[in-house]
C-alpha cells in the first residue's frame, strides 16, 4: 500500500469521529431554537459556531436589544434559530431574531396565563396606536389603551422600559395586543382603595374641581375624586352648577357618603353651613308678611326667596284679587322684590305657602258699598264672548252682561253684535257675590221695557189677526209701543175641532186669547183661543152647573139666561 493510499484511507477513530457528528447534525432539526458560540464579528456580521462542520452568519443589527448598552463579543453563548442546516454555499441560515422571538412567545404565554404584567418599550406608531417591543417580539398598543386619559404627546414614553399587561395572543396569526392603561388602573385602583381607606363620612377636606356637568361638580381630593352633587352645593335652588363653582377652584367640602363597595364618595358645601330650616317656622308664622325675591315662575305659580336656602311658592290663585286665568309671568318677573304673606308652614316637607294679594287691599270688600245693586256704573268692554260681555269696573273688577241682558228688542245674539273690544258702556248692577266674585250687570235695564202690561202667562188679551196662513193666525196685542206680535197655532184657534180652521178668519178681524207661554226677555208669547174657551166653560159650569157631559158652552148659557128669568 502506498503513502497516498494510507492518507487517503480513514482510520477507525476517524470512523467513530464521523459517525458523532454525523449524529449531532442529525439531532439538530431546522426551525427549532439551538445553543451557540460567538467566534469571530467582523464588519456588521456575527460570526457562530453550531457545532456544525460550518459556521454560520448573523447581522449584528439582530443583536441590538431596545434600551440596553449590552453589545455582543466573542466568547458569549447564545441562543440562535436554525432556519436551515446548509444553504447552497454549505453555510448553516441562522437567525438571531427569530430566536429571539420564539423565547419571548413561550415568555409571553406565561405572563398571559398568569395575568402578570411584562416589560416592554414603546417604538414606534401604527395606524390606530403603537408597536411595542417585548423583548424581541412585537405587540400592538391601541390608542386606547396608552393612558386613563387621552395623551396628546407620546414623546416622553417612546423607547422606555415600562410594564404593560396582555390583553390578547394569537400565535397562529403572530398577533399580541398589550395594555398601558390596565396597568395605570390596577395601580390607581389600589391606590384609590388607600385614599378611600384613609377617608371618613362626616370629616371636612380641601379639593379642586377637576370637572362640571349638569348634575354636579368633580372634585379632586389629592389623588381620588368626589361627587359633590347640584342639590349638595348650596341651601338656595342651583340651576346649574357653573353658577356656584368654576373649574379649578378651590374648595372646602364634607364628606357626606362613602360607598365602600363601589368606593365612590358623595361631596357637599351645604353641609357645612347651618340648615336655615332649622329656624324657618319660627321666623315665618301664618300671617307674617316678608319681602322676597322671585326666583323661577312656572305655569301653576312663582317661586319667591325669602333667605338663602329657605323659598316658597306663591300659587296662581294667590296673585291677584282680580286677574285671574292669567299666566304668573304676566303678574311678577324674575328678580322683582315683592311683598308676601305666609299661608302656610310644613317644616317637614320644608314647604311654605305664600300670597301677594292678601297684601293688597281687596277690591271686592269695598266694592258693594260703593256700588249696591240698582247702582249704575260705567266701564269699558274688556272682551266679548258668545255668552256675553265682560266690562271693566272700578278696582279693576270685571263684571259681566249676559246677552240676554242686552236689548228690550233684539234678541241676544243680535244684540251682541252693537258691541266690540274698547267700547265704553253703561250698565245696571242686577247682582253682586263676594263670595264667587261675580258681578251680574245689564245693559237693557236701563231702557225702558216695551212689553205689553200685565202680558204674563194666563193673562187674557184682545187680539188684532195681522196675517193668516195654512199653521195658525198671526196677531198683534198691546197698544204703542207696547205692541208684540204674536203666534196662534191651528190646534189652539178653537175647542172644537170644526172650528180649527185659520180661513174662518180674516185680517183686522179681533179676538181675544189667553197667553200660555210668556217669555217677556225674548218678547216671545204663546195664545190659545181653546185655553180661553175651557177656562170660560170652567168656570160657567162652577157657577151654574150642569149634569149634562156632553152639553155645550151655549147649552150652559141658555140655561144660565132662562134660570136668571
Amino acid at each position: 500500500m502506498s503513502d497516498a493510499q494510507e492518507t487517503l484511507t480513514p482510520s477507525t477513530d476517524d470512523f467513530a469521529a464521523m459517525f458523532e457528528a454525523s449524529f449531532e447534525t442529525n439531532s439538530m432539526e431546522e426551525g427549532s431554537v439551538i445553543s451557540g458560540r460567538v467566534t469571530g464579528i467582523e464588519k456588521d456580521m456575527v460570526i457562530i459556531d453550531i457545532g456544525l462542520k460550518t459556521e454560520g452568519r448573523v447581522p449584528l443589527r439582530e443583536f441590538y436589544v431596545p434600551g440596553s448598552d449590552k453589545q455582543v463579543a466573542v466568547g458569549d453563548d447564545v441562543d440562535i434559530y436554525l432556519e436551515r442546516i446548509e444553504n447552497a454555499l454549505g453555510d448553516a441560515v441562522l437567525s438571531r431574531d427569530k430566536a429571539r422571538r420564539e423565547e419571548s412567545w413561550i415568555n409571553m404565554a406565561k405572563f398571559f396565563d398568569k395575568e402578570e404584567p411584562v416589560q416592554g418599550a414603546i417604538v414606534g406608531r401604527v395606524k390606530g396606536g403603537f408597536t411595542v417591543d417585548l423583548g424581541g417580539i412585537n405587540a400592538f398598543l391601541p390608542g386606547s389603551q396608552v393612558d386613563i386619559r387621552p395623551v396628546r404627546d407620546i414623546g416622553p414614553l417612546m423607547n422606555q422600559e415600562q410594564p404593560f399587561m396582555i390583553l390578547k395572543m394569537d400565535r397562529a396569526r403572530g398577533n399580541i395586543v398589550v395594555s398601558r392603561r390596565a396597568i395605570l388602573e390596577e395601580s390607581r385602583a389600589e391606590q384609590r382603595a388607600e385614599l378611600v381607606g384613609q377617608l371618613q363620612e362626616g370629616e371636612t377636606r380641601e379639593g379642586v374641581v377637576k370637572n362640571i356637568t349638569d348634575y354636579g361638580a368633580f372634585v379632586d381630593l389629592g389623588g381620588i375624586d368626589g361627587l359633590l352633587h347640584v342639590t349638595d352645593m348650596s341651601w338656595r335652588r342651583v340651576s346649574h352648577p357653573s353658577q356656584v363653582l368654576a373649574v379649578g377652584d378651590t374648595v372646602k367640602v364634607k364628606i357626606v357618603r362613602i360607598n365602600p363597595e363601589t368606593q365612590r364618595i358623595s361631596l357637599g358645601i351645604k353641609q357645612l353651613q347651618e340648615d336655615p330650616w332649622k329656624a324657618a317656622s319660627a321666623k315665618y308664622t301664618v300671617g307674617s308678611r316678608h319681602t322676597g325675591s322671585v326666583t323661577n315662575i312656572a305655569d301653576y305659580g312663582a317661586f319667591i326667596e325669602l333667605e338663602e336656602g329657605v323659598e316658597g311658592l306663591v300659587h296662581v290663585s294667590e296673585m291677584s284679587w282680580t286677574k285671574k286665568n292669567v299666566h304668573p309671568g304676566k303678574i311678577v318677573s324674575t328678580s322683582e322684590q315683592v311683598e308676601v304673606q305666609v299661608l302656610e308652614v310644613d317644616e317637614e316637607k320644608r314647604r311654605i305657602s305664600l300670597g301677594i294679594k292678601q297684601c293688597q287691599d281687596n277690591p271686592w270688600d269695598s266694592f258693594q258699598d260703593k256700588f249696591p245693586v240698582g247702582a249704575t256704573i260705567k266701564g269699558e268692554v274688556r272682551s266679548v264672548t258668545e255668552f256675553g260681555l265682560f266690562i271693566g269696573l272700578d278696582g279693576d273688577i270685571d263684571g259681566m252682561a249676559h246677552l240676554s241682558d242686552l236689548s228690550w228688542e233684539k234678541s241676544g245674539e243680535d244684540a251682541l253684535q252693537d258691541y266690540k273690544k274698547g267700547d265704553e258702556v253703561e250698565a245696571k248692577i242686577l247682582e253682586v257675590d263676594i263670595e264667587k266674585e261675580r258681578i251680574s250687570l245689564g245693559i237693557k235695564q236701563l231702557a225702558k221695557d216695551t212689553a205689553p202690561t200685565g202680558a204674563n202667562r194666563g193673562a187674557i188679551v184682545t187680539c188684532t189677526v195681522s196675517e193668516v196662513n195654512s199653521g195658525g193666525i198671526e196677531v198683534t196685542f198691546g197698544e204703542g209701543d207696547e205692541e208684540t206680535k204674536a203666534f196662534i197655532r191651528k190646534g189652539d184657534l178653537s175647542r172644537e175641532r170644526t172650528e180649527q180652521r185659520p180661513e174662518r178668519f180674516a185680517v183686522g178681524d179681533k179676538v181675544d186669547a189667553k197667553i200660555i207661554k210668556a217669555d217677556r226677555n225674548k218678547r216671545q208669547y204663546t195664545l190659545s183661543i181653546k185655553a180661553l174657551e175651557i177656562a170660560e166653560e170652567k168656570e160657567a159650569v162652577e157657577q151654574y152647573g150642569s149634569t149634562n157631559a156632553g152639553a155645550s158652552l151655549g147649552d150652559i148659557l141658555g140655561a144660565a139666561l132662562k134660570g136668571d128669568k
